[in-house]
């Protein structure tokens, strides 16, 4: 049952990420454009079922106004004006989730979206929960806050560029989804654990 559920959040969160992460598998000096208008159209129709039923999540919202504005940058304005674009577009990427994912944290955490799809009504308001979502989103946080230093690292740089851009971002995603699969079923086990017997 915890295997499932662990799942079902990292699922759910990955999902979330795929507009991003086409982006950032397609973004270079020379198809960010296209890359803008395949994160749009990832973000619409992966997101559309949600917004169908009235769900509108942080993260899914952000993600379809970022890809608009892109896009429309590239539709209206000349080559010239948009190198600054063409060069830090993956950093603005991460950095747009970081900002989103650490600003959460000031409301609802935006990992506590995901996991309300797979926690009964009635976990939403206790603290254990409401600390693990507090904790992942930090993570999360901190790791496209990492990416995008990275990123903007190599556009400086002349060698390293692959380990900055791809290596240590992809390792660092896949310590996140880990986390994300484990920590909650962890705090779970210890608060039961902590709690006395009846």
């Amino acid at each position: 049952m915890n295997e499932a559920k662990s799942g079902r959040r990292t699922g759910n969160l990955l999902f979330a990420f795929a507009p991003w992460i086409i982006f950032d598998v397609i973004a270079s000096p020379s198809t960010w454009e296209y890359a803008a208008l395949a994160g749009l159209v990832a973000a619409v129709v992966l997101n559309l079922p949600d917004m169908r039923r009235g769900s509108y999540k942080v993260l899914e919202v952000t993600g379809i106004v970022f890809f608009v504005v892109l896009s429309l940058l590239a539709l209206f304005l000349d080559r010239q004006d948009l190198y600054w674009v063409e060069r830090y577009a993956q950093v603005l990427s991460s950095g747009v989730i970081a900002v989103v994912a650490l600003g959460s944290l000031a409301f609802v955490p935006f990992t506590e979206q995901y996991a309300r799809e797979s926690t009964p009504r009635e976990v939403w308001g206790r603290p254990v929960f409401r600390r693990v979502n507090r904790v992942l989103t930090l993570v999360w946080g901190v790791v496209f806050a990492i990416t995008a230093v990275l990123g903007l690292i190599a556009v400086h740089t002349s060698s390293g560029s692959d380990w900055l851009n791809w290596i240590i971002p992809v390792v660092l995603l896949v310590l996140a989804v880990r986390f994300t699969e484990r920590y909650p079923d962890r705090v779970r086990e210890r608060s039961r654990s902590e709690s006395p017997a009846p």
